[in-house]
């Protein structure tokens, strides 16, 4: 049910016209000599990979996000531990250890493209199409994804610490994560909604259910009651905290806009996704209202947020390098 090219040109038209695309170095059709079956290339691996994880299109989607809130969009976040290179590893921020997945799918893309175009598509575009490829397979839009990024030679844990949404997070500070990046309200909402798919674990969610401001046995009071105990059922006190559970129960592995109609019934799953809906007076709530109500409004505002934020202090020309591997830098 995808909106296939949702970003028409004069989509992309209205971005360069608001400054949003910052380089006009990236263009859809960058790699159309050096390497023109990049985008098959890339999909039929995550085609396949997905056949056996039912998840992975959600943990492609969120390496992406996870890459370019840190730092911008450099493929920063598939390097791995090196402290003789400079590497701290993004990986190991609090908010991506023991949950943040999918680095094999992009391995496997990387070598199959640097067997047929050797150093010309960095690890960095490689995120960027692996997300709008997983977008769509889900059932989400489609749109066409600027090209042209180049890998950073350095990750920052402490920045990633910093730089990424926490589950807690109060509407100001999710709002400060977004606009630092030139990413508004709309945007916030509309990247939120690819909580539509995927999994959380119990940790992320334990505090909410148990000890809500810090008072023992008391949950977040927003929360649907019928949807708290079923979720304190899936989340026992004292239990796993790597446990997981759907982001969105109504459909779990779709990319549509039921998501919206979660936070709408007080469903939501995280305190910073239900914060969206819940704040009396915000923002937020006529776009959580919009877009529960149109699906189609929803993607195309997905699509233009995704274009912007693949757009985040990217490096082009000269700048960074091409890596080899995507896990280390040349």
């Amino acid at each position: 049910m995808g909106l296939s090219n949702i970003n028409i040109p004069l989509l992309l038209l209205s971005l360069l016209m608001f400054g949003v695309l910052g380089n006009a170095q990236l263009s859809s059709d960058f790699y159309s000599e050096s390497c023109p079956n990049v985008t098959i290339i890339a999909r039929r691996l995550i085609q396949r990979a997905s056949r056996s994880d039912v998840r992975l299109t959600a943990k492609v989607m969120r390496l992406h996000f996870h890459d370019c809130f840190v730092n911008g969009c450099d493929g920063s976040v598939l390097l791995d531990a090196a402290p003789v290179d400079g590497v701290e590893g993004e990986k190991e921020a609090f908010q991506n250890a023991g949950s943040l997945d999918g680095f094999e799918v992009i391995d496997d893309i990387k070598t199959a493209l640097e067997n047929v175009c050797p150093g010309v598509v960095s690890c960095a575009d490689i995120l960027a199409i692996a997300a709008e490829i997983s977008v769509s397979l889900a059932g989400g839009p489609s749109w066409d994804v600027l090209l042209g990024r180049r890998d950073g030679r350095t990750a920052n844990r402490g920045d990633a610490v910093a730089a990424l949404p926490l589950g807690p997070d109060s509407m100001e500070i999710l709002t400060s994560k977004f606009s630092v990046h030139n990413l508004d309200t709309t945007d916030l909402v509309a990247l939120s909604g690819a909580h539509t798919f995927g999994r959380v674990q119990c940790g992320v969610i334990a505090n909410r259910l148990h000890n809500f401001t810090g008072n023992n046995g008391q949950s977040d009071p927003s929360i649907e009651p019928k949807f708290l105990r079923t979720l304190r059922r899936k989340c026992p006190q004292g239990r796993s905290l790597t446990a997981r559970v759907n982001l969105d129960p109504t459909s779990p592995d779709s990319f549509d806009n039921d998501y919206f109609k979660n936070l709408q019934n007080n469903c939501g799953v995280i305190e910073s996704d239900q914060i969206l809906f819940s704040s009396k007076g915000a923002p937020t709530m006529s776009l959580v209202n919009r877009f529960a109500k149109s699906q189609r409004k929803f993607y195309k505002a997905f699509a233009k947020s995704m274009i912007k934020m693949g757009n985040v202090r990217v490096l082009t020309g000269s700048d960074g390098e091409i890596r080899r591997d995507c896990r280390r830098v040349n």
